[in-house]
């Protein structure tokens, strides 16, 4: 068995962007978090009521092409709603601040609202269903073998 060093959680999430102001009003006025520091090329903003750190990045030899999923690299960032009822409250704050999203897709590990910033970079937001949410819970607290995975997520999808 080979030991892998711990480490105690997600620190942040960094995005590289085009414009630092645009950017930063985008996620301070629609998803509500602050700024914190301001380094000239970078600001880090922290959602206060989980600590979920952001920093944007104004990368001076950037191309300032728009974001694509389609290249190697980030393909969203998914943030975590407690569930549906959340997110129909997010739906309606996407539409109040002209934000195009998509409708609340109901798939079977949970529900799911997607939408970009003004880079093009894909959110979501996004509530586990009840039985995902206690897998995970699970899944997180027990060593599971590769039989027990799969039979979860044949479970989970409706496949087995």
């Amino acid at each position: 068995m080979v030991v892998v060093p711990q480490f105690s959680g997600l620190n942040h999430v960094s995005l590289s962007v085009t414009d630092l102001d645009v950017s930063e009003r985008f996620y301070t006025q629609v998803l509500g978090l602050r700024r914190i520091l301001d380094t000239g090329y970078a600001r880090i903003l922290i959602d206060q009521r989980t600590g979920f750190v952001l920093a944007l990045v104004r990368h001076p030899e950037s191309t300032r092409a728009r974001f694509s999923e389609l290249v190697t690299g980030l393909d969203h960032l998914g943030l975590a709603a407690a569930d549906r009822d959340e997110l129909v409250e997010w739906q309606a704050r996407l539409e109040a601040a002209g934000v195009p999203h998509s409708p609340i897709q109901d798939m079977p590990l949970g529900y799911h609202l997607n939408f970009r910033d003004p880079d093009g970079i894909a959110l979501e937001l996004q509530a586990p269903t009840a039985e995902y949410a206690a897998v995970l819970a699970d899944v997180a607290t027990r060593e599971v073998t590769d039989d027990e995975v799969a039979a979860l997520a044949a479970r989970l999808l409706g496949t087995g």
